[in-house]
């Protein structure tokens, strides 16, 4: 019996790579040749790499030829692009805007919201989102962060001096900041079903690793018959019931300002402004979707892709940021000493912290661009071609899949000499505006370039000045023991550890 369901699943196999050849045409790759670039031809050999292994290999690669490459899978190949100047002809170019497949099999999860859509629908979607980032927005939901990060110093305290799991508090921080800034809703409203959602978007990723590594996974029938459908569909369940309770709570809210607004006959007013929540008047993103859906613009399923988009997007990146910074910082005391003088120094003393203290706070700015280099929640991204283009004399055909890895171009030593040494010093202005454009992508670059990004560095900012004021943080994870995987954002195998001592 089992060999009989292994001789099917190796006829559908066949089958599936035949139908599409296409992906597979060497025709494609026909300008290349080992003189021209690297060609790393791996065959089945991923396929049984586990995700350490896999972010290990891709690390060796790029350190190996220190310059963009292909890889042959399963006989189809990818090119790899780890210089700025190769990333600047693919995300300065208004024409390669569609994602790559890794993009498709998040579907299930995001469906086709601002992360994986393209064409018009990425277009429309980009000009209507826009504006719920706008400074002036930002400067309400600093006040959110505040509070946020005051209950996070609060959690820290009861840990005194204690060893402590640093992954999931970032990540408990995060999803109450994003929930309460760009959805209008406290987490804490919500029950435990934040909880059940941290836990799956883990799992989630590892499920979307496993499929891209084996190949015969992204055959749907096989996907089925082996069960990981239904174990993606149980663990995006929760997933998914989470994010609408987020949109049925802001519904609601939403309904009755506006029948109040109507009752006033003051709707039009109403209209020109971007819907503002609670007794504070925070606007929130949510309040954009909904309105734009009253006026026809957005239907529910919209909404609901762009708010599973946002509550991931929003709360893992960032988590991860914070874990890193926080982590680099435990370990380079002086830094940290410096970052608590310069603080103290904006503030003068004073205990509320403004946007404009935020602002001025030049040394942290470079600390937290140094720790996203070294550690960049989204360590690669990937494109398809939209045309044909040369890249150093290489023909990269229409179809092609280019990955840019972004964690490898961050280590350029071109760019950034002895690169995995913790410089915050690297972006300070007279040595920015002597570097590439591209060899910098934190937030990725181009029209496609990372919406929220300010809203991260404000909310990054907000936590780390309120964690120096209060702690010392001191390194219990060492370096040796940072052992990355493969995943969609940044993950690491085991735990990071670190203590926060209060200071006197």
């Amino acid at each position: 019996m089992f060999l009989l369901i292994c001789a099917t699943l190796l006829f559908i196999t066949v089958i599936y790579l035949w139908s599409n050849r296409h992906f597979f045409n060497r025709d494609i790759y026909k300008n290349f040749s080992d003189n021209d670039v690297p060609w790393i031809k791996n065959g089945f050999g991923v396929a049984f790499m586990n995700p350490v292994e896999i972010f290990q290999l891709v690390r060796n690669v790029a350190s190996k030829y220190q310059k963009s490459y292909h890889m042959t899978v399963f006989g189809n190949t990818d090119y790899f692009i780890v210089r700025a100047k190769d990333a600047e002809k693919i995300l300065s170019s208004s024409k390669h805007l569609e994602k790559g497949l890794i993009y498709d099999l998040l579907h299930p999860f995001l469906k086709t919201g601002l992360l994986t859509s393209s064409g018009e629908k990425w277009h429309q979607r980009r000009r209507m989102l826009t504006p719920a980032f706008h400074f002036n927005i930002l400067k309400e939901f600093c006040e959110i962060f505040k509070e946020e990060s005051d209950r996070l110093v609060e959690t820290l305290k009861s840990q005194n001096e204690k060893e402590v799991n640093i992954i999931p508090i970032s990540t408990q921080f995060t999803l109450n900041t994003i929930c309460e800034s760009a959805m209008g809703i406290k987490l804490r409203n919500l029950g435990n079903s934040g909880v059940k959602y941290r836990d799956n978007i883990y799992v989630i990723g590892e499920l979307l690793v496993e499929r891209i590594l084996k190949p015969w996974l992204l055959i749907d029938i096989v996907y089925k018959i082996l069960g990981y459908s239904n174990q993606l569909e149980q663990l995006l369940r929760p997933v998914h019931d989470f994010t609408q309770s987020i949109i049925n709570s802001r519904r609601k809210e939403f309904l009755l300002k506006k029948s109040e607004a109507q009752d006033a006959n003051s709707n039009e007013k109403y209209k020109e402004n971007i819907y503002l929540s609670s007794k504070k008047k925070r606007a929130a993103m949510m309040d954009t979707l909904l309105q734009a859906q009253s006026d026809g613009l957005i239907d529910d399923e919209g909404i609901i892709e762009e708010t599973d988009t946002f509550t991931f997007e929003g709360h893992d990146t960032t988590s991860i940021g914070m874990t890193f910074v926080l982590f680099l910082l435990s370990h380079h005391p002086e830094i940290q000493e410096r970052l608590f003088q310069e603080i103290h120094e904006v503030t003068d003393g004073r205990e509320e912290i403004t946007m404009d203290d935020l602002n001025k706070l030049n040394l942290m700015e470079r600390v937290l661009k140094e720790s996203l280099r070294l550690y960049p929640p989204v360590h690669f991204i990937a494109r398809q071609l939209s045309d044909d283009i040369y890249n150093d004399g290489i023909l990269l055909r229409k179809g092609t899949t280019v990955n840019i890895m972004i964690f490898d171009i961050h280590r350029d030593p071109e760019y950034f000499p002895d690169p995995e040494k913790f410089d915050p010093d690297r972006f300070l202005p007279e040595h920015c505006e002597k570097r590439h454009n591209f060899a910098y992508l934190a937030f990725s670059a181009g029209m496609r370039n990372c919406i929220g990004q300010r809203f991260a560095m404000l909310e990054l900012k907000t936590m780390l000045t309120k964690i120096v004021l209060n702690f010392k943080i001191l390194p219990v994870t060492s370096f040796n023991e940072l052992i990355f995987k493969g995943d969609i954002v940044l993950r690491t195998q085991n735990p990071i550890i670190m203590k926060f001592v209060t200071r006197n």
